[in-house]
Formats: structure tokens, C-alpha cells, sequence
């Protein structure tokens, strides 16, 4: 959630762990604009979720695709959102991992509920008061036993001025007794909203420098690239075999350059500010400096 001048930067991420020694429900708050982060642990019996919607609470704190309420001690007040940019469901592809979705062995499996929304309200962080209205928001959901060995993960929805909101992802995903380099990229430009994935038949490209990541993708019509400049994050608690005992940090504060070569011919060229940037484990093994599937 971005304010309107990206003066206030924030993630909340409610969750629940199923661990043998510490079952619990937890809200994670990032202020990525002071680099801080903060962990609130709540009884598992606090956490509920409904079946048919999309509707999560915990204690008092409530989170759906229609806005949140939040009573934390760091963080309160209520945001309602508007003009949500959802996955365009389909029998074949129910979410943003296709077939792959239906598998029930996956480590680590992955959703989009919102590429792009407004908001409007305020939140109290500290003795602040932010005003929330006419900022924008992203909505992303996992579920597992753990993250990934090693990912690469980007997402931007402020493009000076511009209607266009993008999403990557490169990650190590365990195969039953191997494993290969599954991606994923979005960009949603006002109007239509680009796939480009493992099973598209696209193909991906992912480099990263001193402070840069760059990841590459394309397909027969289209190619995608991102040129994320990394900045200071802070740090985040991950799950490993269902415990929330690993670290992931994430910056809120990276620069986008994206390049985007649409069907006609046609290129878009952006710059995006207030990108959210994750680059975690032994990355080497998702780089590659030729295009590959």
C-alpha cells in the first residue's frame, strides 16, 4: 500500500504457521519507507478465513480484497479499496500457476488477487497520521511448507503518471526428485494484462549486478524487461518446513526500468518508484545470460 505522494510505503501480511512447537497467527508490518519491520504473534485460535471469498481475520484485524482494519499496536485505522485489476480465472487457469496448481506435492504455491487498486482512507502509524486516499495497492497470497531455495521477486504499480503495474518472479521449484527454474511475469497496462510463464512456452533471461537485477522475458509476440535497482530493505521472517524461522529481506524503495514490446511493434518505456524488490538465497542458479524455458 502506497500513498499518493510514496511518502508512506507499507506491507501488512497476515498468516498462520502450523509448526509441532509454535502454531500461531502472526501480522507482519514492513514500513518500507523507515526500512522497519515488525512481527505480532496472535493464539492460532484468533485466525479465521472464509471458504468462499476472499476475507481473512485475525483478532481484531481484518483483511479482504475490499480493504483492511487494522488494530496493531504500531499500526490501526481502516483503507477501502476500488478498481481491483484481479486473475482472470479459467478452468485451465485458475490462478497465476496454471496446471501447476492442481499439483498437491508443491512447496511453495502462489496467487494474485489484486495486480492494481485504488485506496482510500488513513492509518495511524506511531503517532502519524497517514492519508491513504487516491494511493494504490497489491494484493498477493502463498500458502506451503516453505518458500523457495532461492527466488528473485519484483513488483511496481507506480510508473510516474502512467496506468501500468508489473509483476516478476524466478524461483528454484522442487520436481519430486529434481527440480527446475519456474518463472512468472505480469504487466497489466490499463487494459490488458500479459502472462508471461513457464506454461506459456515463454522463455526468461535473469542477470544481476552491484546493485541491479534485470530479468528478461518473452514469448512468439511480446518480450518484457525489467531493470530493478536494488535499495536497503528490511527484514522479514519466512517460513521453513511450516516454522517461521527463516529471513527474507525485502526493499520497498527500488527503482523499475521497464521495457515493454508489445505485439503491433509498438514499445512502452517506463520508470517506476516505491518497487518492492526480494532477492533471496543462493540466486546463482537462476541466473542465466541465455534466453531459456
Amino acid at each position: 500500500m502506497v500513498n499518493r505522494h510514496q511518502t508512506a510505503v507499507l506491507a501488512v501480511i497476515p498468516g498462520v504457521a502450523y509448526a509441532p512447537k509454535e502454531d500461531h497467527a502472526f501480522i507482519q508490518v514492513i514500513d518500507g519507507t523507515n526500512r522497519q519491520s515488525s512481527y505480532h504473534v496472535f493464539p492460532i485460535e484468533s485466525f479465521s478465513a472464509a471458504k468462499n471469498e476472499m476475507r481473512v481475520q485475525i483478532d481484531a484485524n481484518i483483511f479482504s480484497d475490499q480493504g483492511i482494519h487494522l488494530q496493531l499496536p504500531n499500526l490501526k485505522g481502516s483503507l477501502q479499496f476500488s478498481h481491483q485489476v484481479p486473475w482472470p480465472r479459467s478452468i485451465s487457469r485458475p490462478g497465476v500457476m496454471g496446471w501447476y496448481s492442481f499439483m498437491p506435492f508443491m512447496q511453495c504455491y502462489h496467487g494474485l488477487v489484486s495486480m492494481d487498486h485504488n485506496l482510500r482512507g488513513s492509518l495511524e502509524l506511531g503517532d502519524t497520521l497517514l492519508d491513504m486516499d487516491s494511493g494504490k495497492g497489491y494484493i498477493e497470497k502463498d500458502w506451503g511448507s516453505s518458500f523457495p531455495r532461492s527466488w528473485i521477486w519484483t513488483q511496481c504499480n507506480h510508473y510516474q503518471g502512467q496506468k501500468l503495474s508489473v509483476m516478476a518472479s524466478v524461483a528454484h521449484i522442487p520436481w519430486r526428485n529434481s527440480f527446475f527454474i519456474g518463472f512468472l511475469a505480469l504487466i497489466w497496462t490499463g487494459q490488458k494484462l500479459k502472462i508471461f510463464t513457464t506454461y506459456t512456452d515463454a522463455q526468461m533471461k535473469a542477470e544481476i549486478g552491484v546493485e541491479t537485477v534485470t530479468l528478461a522475458f518473452q514469448d512468439r509476440r511480446e518480450k518484457l524487461e525489467i531493470r530493478a535497482i536494488q535499495a536497503p530493505g528490511a527484514v522479514l521472517k519466512s517460513p521453513i518446513d511450516g516454522e517461521m524461522k527463516g529471513k527474507v529481506n525485502e526493499s520497498m524503495q527500488a527503482i523499475h526500468e521497464v521495457t515493454y514490446r508489445r505485439a503491433d511493434g509498438t514499445r512502452l518505456i517506463a520508470q517506476g518508484t516505491s518497487a518492492g524488490l526480494e532477492v533471496a538465497g543462493d540466486v546463482d542458479e537462476l541466473l542465466t545470460d541465455a534466453w531459456r524455458k
